[in-house]
């Protein structure tokens, strides 16, 4: 079975601030990928910013700037976001770059051979701000304005000369490539609302435009450029040095394990982009994640509502671990969540700082007043101390499957139980009182609490990154042992080194009055 997996997030549409949707898409992402690495994955991990389109044309004009140059400094916004969500991405693809440019004129000029395009005229509903069109059935009238119904973004009757996709002929083999590939569509909710999309009939895709000049132009007719959404989809193949089909890059990771995106941009992932691809001999990815969105109080975040979150304030408050920590656990992925501020300060108080970051401090504080500050060697452990470390590992298995079948929820809770159980064996073994008594005794203990919290600091690493790290660094376990395989390995300590200083991991939030 190959070890190497790829997953990306969405391209970023750079014309706004990031928001928390933006955030959201990037951690979960992130999490994947870093989980993937500790079970020994070689990941590959893109996001990056999606540059062309009349949207992007407008805004540079109205600051009277060089398109080029104003994407310059938008794309800047969300490779500094990379930094401020701790994403540990490996590249950052841009559509304006000239590696990006190749891959798309050579798709083009895949589907061309293919017959799959032609030139007609398109007419019908679009928006700038969803770089979207719509059917007639799609769109409704709001205070005298036609909005799409999905994002209440204004359209526009279109009327010009166009490239067409065959995406009309391609129905009933999508169908086919659904029922073959169960998995392709998650969660299945979203599978099923594709498959009955599709089942209705696709009409053909409108791939070009000549209204605006900013995007790729079209091979051997200069005057329409490529549609944003088949240009911004090819870039999940740019980063892979396509169209070089022979690159290591490419063979390694291609066809991509996982696409995380927002459910309002599924039907260009699940439909468009494998029939693109199919169309041009080229494999499609091997799932879609689409997730819920984030709201803010009960409602979608827009501009017009004015009810927009921003994760770098959030951050700035209280922490990057504290944000992905609380996205993670408290919003069901694959559901729309709402943020609350008083279940975020919950959930720092009780599972992050009562919780895991109490126990760290407490055992390390008694191991360097009692063990010389070194965490002692196991002698002979007892039933409660293997009852303990082998529920972790003998649920691995368990583990493994649900981050791979992307139940985050189900593995930070578990995760956090072994947290809560660790406190309470502490507590029940009493080692400052067994110490009078049984010095091997409450060696065993502080050894068998050392391990389990390296145990579940290993399956926290992926979620938050920051203090795990602190903890396992404190406790000398080297960078390259921190795996999925060294759960229950007593080699990873070094017991001859001292402890190093912990300060405290999470602040508690006070109520705000």
């Amino acid at each position: 079975m190959s070890k190497n997996f790829y997953i990306t997030t969405p391209i970023y549409y750079p014309s706004g601030k990031p928001h928390m949707g933006h955030a959201y898409s990037s951690i979960i992402a992130d999490i994947f990928a870093r989980f993937k690495r500790l079970e020994g994955y070689e990941v590959l991990f893109l996001t990056g910013t999606d540059e062309h389109g009349l949207k992007i044309q407008r805004e540079a004009e109205k600051n009277k700037k060089d398109p080029k140059l104003f994407c310059d400094e938008l794309s800047k916004n969300f490779r500094d976001l990379t930094s401020i969500l701790n994403l540990s991405n490996d590249d950052f693809i841009r559509t304006t770059e000239e590696r990006h440019y190749k891959s798309v004129k050579d798709v083009w000029n895949r589907l061309v051979e293919s017959g799959d395009i032609y030139l007609g005229k398109y007419s019908g509903w679009y928006s700038v701000s969803d770089e979207a069109y719509y059917d007639q059935d799609e769109i409704e009238e709001i205070n005298g304005k036609k909005v799409a119904k999905t994002s209440l973004s204004t359209v526009d009757w279109v009327e010009e000369e166009s490239y067409f996709f065959k995406l009309s002929s391609w129905s009933k083999k999508l169908l086919k490539f659904y029922e073959e590939n169960e998995d392709f569509i998650l969660p299945k909710s979203r599978r099923n609302e594709v498959v009955n999309f599709v089942k209705k009939g696709l009409t053909d895709l409108s791939v070009s435009r000549t209204s605006f000049s900013w995007g790729i132009p079209v091979p051997k007719n200069n005057k329409h450029v490529i549609y944003v959404w088949l240009d911004a989809l090819t870039n999940y193949l740019s980063a892979l040095n396509f169209p070089n089909t022979d690159d290591k890059k490419f063979q390694k990771f291609w066809p991509a394990n996982v696409h995380i995106i927002g459910k309002d941009i599924l039907r260009f992932h699940a439909i468009y982009w494998p029939a693109f691809l199919l169309a041009a001999k080229l494999q499609p990815p091997k799932k879609v994640f689409g997730h819920g969105w984030i709201l803010s109080d009960d409602k979608k975040m827009s501009k017009s509502l004015g009810n927009i979150l921003d994760p770098i304030e959030i951050i700035n408050k209280y922490g990057i671990d504290q944000l992905r920590y609380y996205l993670i656990k408290e919003v069901s992925l694959g559901n729309d969540g709402s943020i609350s501020m008083e279940n975020l300060k919950n959930c720092i108080n009780n599972d992050l700082a009562n919780n895991y970051g109490n126990l760290c401090q407490r055992v390390f504080s008694f191991i360097k007043k009692n063990c010389s500050n070194k965490i002692p060697k196991p002698t002979n452990l007892s039933e409660k101390d293997n009852k303990l470390l082998n529920q972790l590992k003998n649920d691995m298995p368990t583990l493994i499957n649900l981050v791979n079948n992307q139940n985050l929820n189900e593995f930070i809770k578990k995760v956090v139980s072994y947290s809560f159980e660790a406190n309470k064996y502490f507590n029940d073994s009493e080692p400052w009182s067994v110490k009078k008594k049984n010095l091997e005794r409450m060696q065993n203990i502080l050894f068998t609490i050392c391990e389990q919290i390296k145990n579940i600091s290993i399956l926290l690493n992926c979620i938050i990154p920051v203090s795990t790290g602190k903890v396992l660094k404190a406790m000398n376990v080297e960078p390259n042992m921190i795996s999925i395989k060294n759960i229950n390995n007593m080699e990873c300590f070094n017991y001859s080194n001292e402890l190093k200083n912990l300060n405290i991991l999470f602040n508690k939030v006070e109520n705000d009055n």
